[in-house]
């Protein structure tokens, strides 16, 4: 039998997403992006925090103890956790008002890679963005829900997917840059495995462990694209895995309850939650961002 994750935080989120432990605060924090709002809790999931916005927030990169840059769905911003001010960095499809952020990662150089995609899902007019010390630059195009972002110990290799393809992509990347250096090639084909492929993080020892939207579980992939192991959720909209706690070997999992008939919401009272597992391998510190 698999192992189980457990419940953390009842949190009912709609869209849960775009977790990560800040090592600096020691704190877990994640957006419900459908309303709008970023939580913090410890590692043992006693709030710590809660902030909403004004428009569509999906993932966050660290600045330092003080400031986050925020993947909005105008651009990428200064946000500080104390005072709530908010100032921008980079405009991003501002100016296309039916698009908004999803799955975003910092790369180990410290580059921001931001997904962007149709509020209403379906068309391909999302798009991957690359920013780093001030230079904004697209590096994939055509895409319809952005997912699975994360990038090897050593920053020379990215994965990514486009989640309705059901294939998990890889390509060399720039280990002092975060840019692309090689093709995309295929890194697992997962149309087979249970669910949809969605937000994803590289272990340190190079596995990638991706979260299954409608498979209940999150799977552990090796460097070669076999699973090595699957961990269940008691929910079905499994969105994002985080590492975080003091030895960074609890794996936190955001997950969804919208869409979600009543009848399933009966049975998966609790989706929408934040669920934990602690494991015996560890993950990676979040790198800063390089502004």
């Amino acid at each position: 039998m698999n192992p189980v994750a457990k419940l953390l935080v009842d949190s009912q989120c709609a869209l849960g997403e775009g977790p990560f432990w800040h090592d600096g605060l020691q704190k877990l924090f994640w957006f419900d992006i459908n309303n709008r709002v970023l939580f913090a809790v410890t590692e043992d999931g006693t709030p710590s925090g809660e902030w909403h916005f004004g428009e569509v927030v999906a993932a966050a990169a660290i600045i330092d103890d003080e400031n986050l840059a925020l993947a909005t769905e105008t651009g990428l911003k200064r946000f500080n956790l104390s005072s709530g001010a908010i100032e921008s960095i980079a405009a991003i499809e501002a100016d296309i008002p039916a698009n908004r952020t999803n799955d975003s990662r910092v790369h180990p150089s410290g580059a921001f890679w931001i997904g962007t995609m149709v509020k209403d899902e379906g068309p391909k007019d999302g798009s991957v963005y690359h920013y780093r010390a001030g230079s904004l630059t697209r590096i994939i195009e055509n895409a319809a829900i952005p997912n699975a972002t994360c990038f090897s110990p050593d920053g020379r290799t990215a994965y990514w997917t486009d989640t309705p393809t059901q294939k998990i992509l890889k390509c060399a990347t720039d280990p002092d840059t975060g840019l692309p250096s090689g093709e995309w090639v295929l890194f697992a084909d997962v149309a087979d495995h249970p669910g949809h492929p969605d937000g994803a993080v590289v272990d340190s020892e190079g596995y990638v462990w991706n979260a299954r939207w409608g498979g209940n579980c999150v799977i552990r992939y090796a460097p070669d694209g076999t699973i090595d192991r699957v961990v269940d959720v008691p929910v079905s909209q499994v969105t994002c895995p985080a590492f975080g706690g003091k030895d960074l070997k609890r794996l936190f999992l955001t997950t969804a309850n919208k869409t979600m008939s009543a009848e399933a919401l009966a049975a998966e009272k609790v989706a929408g939650g934040v669920f934990y597992i602690d494991l015996d391998v560890a993950g990676l510190p979040e790198a800063r961002i390089v502004l």
